[in-house]
């Protein structure tokens, strides 16, 4: 399956319903599934370094105001969380790893591999 690495706060997004356009200055023809991966950068509330769910690539278009493609996207599927070592531009990653699951053994999933920044000592 084609894969795309995204920051892991805006995957989070994607999977809440609240995120439904990825930003690109690049184009790609490819439409259809497509794995989502938070990459390894740590940011509060998201699982660094693990694809996480499926997105349908709807359509792509370029916006002359922003200066960049509008990706419209729409969630598919949560997945089994896999790790993942996230590439530049589209990828592949064997759709024998790709387990679709329900939202609720998600979460269960997902929970201990969330990122939570240590509170500073005062």
């Amino acid at each position: 399956m084609k894969a795309l690495s995204v920051r892991g706060d805006y995957v989070m997004s994607m999977i809440s319903g609240r995120k439904k356009v990825e930003y690109r200055s690049w184009k790609t023809n490819y439409r259809g599934p497509i794995l989502m991966c938070s990459t390894t950068k740590k940011v509060a509330g998201a699982a660094p370094g693990y694809a996480l769910c499926v997105m349908n690539l709807d359509h792509i278009i370029w916006s002359d105001f922003d200066q960049c493609y509008y990706w419209y996207i729409n969630l598919e599927n949560v997945i089994e969380p896999i790790h993942v070592k996230g590439q530049l531009k589209l990828f592949n990653v064997d759709d024998k790893l790709i387990k679709p699951i329900s939202h609720k053994e998600f979460d269960r999933k997902v929970k201990s591999l969330i990122y939570y920044p240590k509170k500073k000592k005062a």
